[in-house]
């Protein structure tokens, strides 16, 4: 589809129009434009010779002499209205890994830094009802990536919600992928997050301004998350949670996918512990992601690998006295902090756990008030006066 094509309101408008026929999707689209020049050509053409195109009939035919460009005009006038505009297939800014997939959107509207949207990116997901592991985990993971390439996810509340944030918190760029159109904030809680994103990212959809969310728009949405990113990572999902549709949709697309394992004894974790059975690589670091994105691993290593962290904190004094009550691996790693702020691999390897104990007891200290988790899944203890003991 020539960029061309698209040149002028009226044939923008006219083809947005198009689009919102129920069924008719890009490549029909494709097939009118290439048959008649333009999208304001195929809405003048005789009924008969649209019926006769493939995939067309009388019923299609008719739908499309009837569209007009009002519907696309009213598009164009609520973009205009949010600073947000409209990319087609075949335009220049119009993401390339999105062009590849099977069935990409007819036309994709976009709140935000449309730039971003052909950068190497990679698609963090999970479940809405997580546990502290899975946010650890999210963080960690979306914090890292955001320094080297785009996180996309679902601005769904949940792990969806907490990788765009670590994206943003860490000095990055991610993309929030709606089933819904502009104008509308679904789930309501995410409202913050949601003008933030297209302030400092950017937002995108297949459905216009307005356009509520139902049932139906999710698993479509979740092709376009897929879509947009060269890996997905599940961080955590329950057997029916709508992160393994979008890891299915990855699979479909030929894309990599990529599982953060957890507890057998976690509902949470059971589907990514089963993508990981059925040959999924697990999501052990974000060197793990970079690699599958073709991305060198040395740049920013204090975040990937874990073996080097920042100097001490001023102000904190060198060995703190730590709580009576804490446990023996919650005592290891206040130790561990003592001299210096620490990414999070590192304390794992030190303490010679898990890394669902280490995140959990970090987790605990976090709550206690006793550490602070610092951007980039880098921990430190509070000041003396700051300790809640």
């Amino acid at each position: 589809m020539a960029e061309a094509a698209h040149s002028g309101s009226d044939e923008l408008a006219a083809y947005l129009a198009l689009a919102e026929i129920p069924g008719i999707g890009a490549a029909r689209l494709r097939t009118l434009l290439d048959a008649f020049g333009s999208a304001v050509g195929a809405q003048i053409a005789p009924a008969g010779a649209i019926a006769a195109l493939p995939g067309f009939g009388p019923a299609a035919a008719h739908a499309v002499r009837a569209a007009g460009r009002k519907g696309g005009e009213e598009i164009l006038r609520a973009l205009d209205h949010l600073g947000a505009r409209a990319l087609l297939p075949g335009s220049l800014e119009f993401p390339p890994l999105l062009a590849e997939i099977a069935e990409p959107p007819a036309a994709l509207f976009v709140w935000g830094d449309a730039t971003i949207l052909s950068r190497p990116a990679a698609a963090i997901v999970g479940s809405r009802d997580h546990t502290p592991y899975g946010a650890t985990a999210a963080n960690l993971l979306a914090g890292g990536v955001a320094r080297s390439a785009v996180v996309v996810s679902g601005m769904a509340r949940g792990l969806d919600a907490i990788a765009h944030e670590a994206a943003l918190e860490a000095g990055g760029t991610t993309v929030g992928v709606l089933g819904n159109g502009f104008g509308v904030v679904y789930p309501a809680a995410n409202r913050a997050l949601y003008e933030r994103v297209s302030r400092e990212g950017c937002l995108v959809t297949e459905l216009p301004p307005g356009e509520r969310p139902r049932v139906s728009t999710f698993p479509r949405r979740n092709r376009i998350i897929a879509g947009l990113a060269g890996v997905t990572v599940v961080v955590e999902a329950a057997v029916n949670s709508g992160a393994l549709i979008t890891a299915d949709c990855a699979l479909e697309q030929g894309r990599s996918v990529l599982a953060v394992p957890g507890p057998i004894t976690s509902p949470t974790s059971e589907g990514c512990n089963k993508l990981i059975q059925q040959g999924a690589k697990p999501a052990l670091s974000v060197a793990d992601i970079l690699e599958e994105l073709g991305l060198s691993t040395t740049e920013h290593s204090e975040f990937i690998s874990g073996r080097l962290t920042p100097g001490p904190r001023p102000g904190v004094s060198p060995n703190p006295n730590p709580p009576q009550d804490l446990t023996p691996l919650q005592r290891t790693l206040w130790d561990s902090l003592a001299t210096q702020p620490t990414h999070v691999d590192a304390l794992v390897a030190g303490a010679k756990q898990e890394v669902a104990q280490v995140l959990t007891a970090l987790t605990e200290l976090e709550l206690r008030g006793l550490v602070d988790q610092k951007p980039g899944m880098i921990f430190e203890l509070k000041a003396n006066d700051e300790c809640r003991m």
